[in-house]
Order: C-alpha cells, then sequence, then structure tokens
C-alpha cells in the first residue's frame, strides 16, 4: 500500500481445510488476514510471529456479515480481498432431501457469498485501489454432482455469479473464481476410504495426485496479486488435469 499499511483480506471459513491454508498463504504474503466461520479454530492461521483474526459469523444471515464487515473496516480502515471459501455439503438423496436441508445448502454455498460480496463491494467501491474477491467454486458445479445434487446447482450458480459481478462492479473490484477439484484435506481419509482409496484417487488424475491446501492457496495468491489486475471474471480449473472418465478405465480392463 502508498500509505505503508498492510492489505487486509478475509477469509470465510479460514480456520480449517482449504480456507485455513489460503489464510497461511496470505499472511505470508504480507496481508493483514481474518478469518471467520460459526466456531473460532483451536489455533487460528499463522505465519511467524503473525495470526489470523477470528470473526464469529454465519455467512447465511446478511446482518452477521454486515456487522462483520463493519468491525473489520473500524479495526483496519480497508478491505483489499475476500475469500469466499466456506461451504460444503453432506452427501443425499436428491429425491428425498429436505427443503430445510436444500435451504441451508444452497445458504451456505450460494446466498452465503452474495451476502459477503455484496457488503464488501460496498467498500471496495469508495476505496482508491478497489478490491478483489475470490470465489472457491468446485468441479461438482461444472460436471454432474450425484449424492450432493443441491450443492452441485449452488456452485454452478456461483460461477454464473462471479461472471455477473465482474461485469457489474468493474472496474474498481475484480472478481474471479477457483474450480477446485478433488483435495486432500482433513476429512479426506474417511471421504474417499482410507489410505486405499486415496491412492485410487490418486491414479486417476493426470497429475498422479489429489490437490493440496496449498495448490489452491497459490492461485488464490496469485489473482490477489498486481500480477493479475486484468484479470476478473475468470474460471481458473484448479483440478490436475481433470477426472479421468469411467469409460476409460472400463475399456482398459477390458482390452479396448
Amino acid at each position: 500500500m502508498t500509505d505503508g499499511k498492510r492489505r487486509v483480506a478475509l477469509v470465510t471459513g479460514g480456520g480449517k481445510g482449504i480456507g485455513r491454508a489460503i489464510a497461511g498463504r496470505l499472511l505470508a504474503d504480507g496481508f493483514d488476514v481474518v478469518i471467520c466461520g460459526r466456531n473460532a479454530p483451536a489455533e487460528p492461521p499463522s505465519h511467524e510471529a503473525r495470526a489470523a483474526e477470528f470473526e464469529a459469523c454465519d455467512v447465511r444471515i446478511a446482518d452477521e456479515v454486515q456487522a462483520m464487515i463493519d468491525r473489520i473496516i473500524a479495526r483496519h480502515g480497508r478491505l483489499n480481498l475476500v475469500v469466499n471459501n466456506a461451504g460444503g455439503s453432506p452427501e443425499a438423496d436428491a429425491a428425498t432431501a429436505s427443503p430445510r436441508f436444500s435451504e441451508r445448502v444452497l445458504a451456505l454455498n450460494l446466498l452465503g457469498p452474495l451476502h459477503v460480496a455484496q457488503a464488501a463491494n460496498r467498500i471496495m467501491q469508495s476505496q482508491p485501489e478497489g478490491g478483489s474477491i475470490v470465489n472457491i467454486a468446485s468441479v461438482s458445479g461444472v460436471r454432474p454432482s450425484p449424492g450432493t445434487a443441491v450443492y452441485g446447482a449452488a456452485k454452478a450458480g456461483l460461477l454464473s455469479l462471479t461472471e455477473s459481478l465482474a461485469m457489474e462492479w468493474g472496474p474498481k473490484v475484480r472478481v474471479n473464481a477457483v474450480v477446485v477439484g478433488l483435495v486432500a484435506t482433513e476429512a479426506a481419509l474417511d471421504h474417499y476410504g482410507g489410505e486405499a482409496g486415496m491412492k485410487r484417487i490418486d491414479a486417476m488424475l493426470p497429475l498422479g495426485r489429489m490437490a493440496g491446501g496449498m495448490d489452491i492457496a497459490g492461485v488464490v495468491s496469485f489473482l490477489a496479486s498486481t500480477d493479475a489486475a486484468y484479470v476478473s471474471g475468470a474460471k481458473i480449473a484448479v483440478h490436475g488435469g481433470g477426472e479421468r472418465p469411467l469409460f476409460l478405465s472400463l475399456a482398459q480392463m477390458n482390452g479396448g
């Protein structure tokens, strides 16, 4: 910053998984980082002697989001970057998922990012340097997502929202999305069937492994940098080359 103050970043859901990796990378990049969630992590993300600040906030509730942004501005006087990372969904059969379940998944994965983006945009539009918003999307939004159909639909909506907001809010605010593939997070062992299951998934991917949190964090770091000053409305796929179609594996098994 020209006034010598650090840039300020907000990472929703920044206490664990991908969000924690992103928060740590942004601290290393020199940002003052705020993370938010419903519950504080046992230890906040940190880098050397600096740690992220925690804000209690349910991003599904617009009033809570606005109050959080107001507190960040009161402390720091600016907001340069928002990473909409909070999201996820348990598995559920689309035929029997309750209306309440579907509404909560949509609220967390689509409306929450919109609430945060709107509140951040109001600040960023008034800043001489503008700002940047990065939405963490998913391959579930660009291919079928059986078992998490509502989540996939929400992430597809988030990708559409990214492009629309980039068009509406430029030139002051850049809005981009990271389309995340399979990631080896803390819950991956259980989710993918243990070490053997993870090895099968690794072998299916062109780059030979699932992503780590730092793979996603590096792309967010780029999108937040001046190197990406002309990147807006982009959907950057970080999926290791994509998932191998099942029919190719079946053809190999059958000697095709």
